[in-house]
């Protein structure tokens, strides 16, 4: 799937959808044309379409962190150029949904918000609320992000299909709490950035701004919560329905961990049945590895062949006054593993 047409996330629902002839959202008439949408997101969209642009990003951002994160495992978040873009491997009650589904929840306020900091939007701008002086003593100042402007639009834009098909299932109940992990990951850990004002550099007045941690952490932060999220399965408390831990042993869950509702599969052989479940024939292993890119987990016991191929790298590398550095080109060869 081209990069640079990947644009809209339908969280709540089972997949990402993209638009294949805009590039980006800037009327009302293409929120109509946009696949996936229900008609509570197309409207929402109506009324903000100078949003829209950001969600666009966010999805991408979405994308290439879900591909990042995943680069050295079996299911390596691939997309294609149906839908869902992940296949259906998101439509499953999976971990790996759950990633995605809180991925994404994360990237549409995260991408809103930044917009919100960088003046792009009219409805939004800095956040306001964080001003004067701090019980530390130092001033609030500068342009703190408006990650609470961020985290309610993704709610109504993302959560929108879940909550209109009432919350009785057990995995609209799954997708609505991995998406409200998504956007914990990022509101639990807000920082504070300060700047130093004084004569030569010293810190005389100190202001400070909260600001996002970076997208690639917040991935990190997700991708932990995937490799301990929690099985569950609804039971009716009183007369709510509600997800429990389906192996009683095991702690409640709190609402920055991600769950799922069923196994997932290996991920080892090619199923033209299932779009998304690519295989892992062909893929690059780590030979001396003893983990999931290992060759031996990778290739699910099915070996692996090795070639030698030559790679170019910038080497010897120097700093000339003034100012730019200048390398040579080393070529090498090195083994490729990949699996059969």
């Amino acid at each position: 799937m081209s990069k640079s047409y990947i644009s809209l996330v339908v969280f709540s629902t089972r997949y990402l959808a993209k638009l294949s002839s805009v590039g980006s959202i800037r009327d009302e008439e293409t929120c109509e044309r946009l696949r996936g949408l229900i008609q509570r997101q197309v409207q929402i969209c109506k009324r903000s379409v100078e949003v829209m642009d950001a969600v666009r990003r966010g999805a991408q951002l979405a994308i290439d962190e879900c591909q990042f994160q995943f680069r050295n495992r079996r299911w390596n978040c691939s997309t294609l150029e149906s839908m869902p873009v992940f296949g259906k491997v998101v439509t499953q009650g999976t971990r790996e949904a759950a990633f995605v589904y809180a991925i994404s929840a994360a990237s549409v306020a995260f991408a809103v918000t930044r917009a919100c900091s960088s003046g792009e939007l009219e409805k939004c701008g800095c956040d306001h609320n964080v001003h004067g002086v701090s019980p530390e003593g130092f001033q609030w100042s500068g342009c703190s992000d408006n990650i609470a402007y961020g985290v309610a639009f993704s709610q109504s834009f993302v959560d929108v299909r879940e909550r209109s098909k009432g919350q009785s299932s057990s995995r609209a109940l799954m997708n609505l709490h991995n998406n409200e992990a998504g956007r914990k990951a990022i509101l639990s850990h807000m920082r504070v950035e300060c700047k130093c004002h004084g004569v030569s550099g010293s810190c005389e007045v100190k202001t400070c701004w909260k600001a996002m941690p970076p997208f690639r952490k917040v991935g990190n932060i997700i991708k932990e919560k995937f490799d301990g999220a929690t099985e569950v399965e609804q039971r009716k408390v009183g007369t709510t329905k509600v997800l429990v831990p389906r192996n009683s042993q095991f702690k409640p869950h709190t609402d920055e961990d991600l769950v799922y509702l069923e196994p997932s599969p290996d991920f080892c052989d090619y199923d033209p049945r299932t779009p998304g479940m690519l295989g892992t024939v062909g893929r690059q292993c780590n030979r001396t590895s003893k983990a999931i890119d290992g060759c031996e987990l990778m290739c699910c016991g099915r070996g692996f062949q090795t070639q030698e191929v030559e790679v170019v790298d910038r080497c010897s590398c120097k700093f000339h006054w003034c100012c730019y550095v200048k390398c040579k080109q080393c070529r090498k060869m090195v083994e490729i593993h990949t699996c059969r």
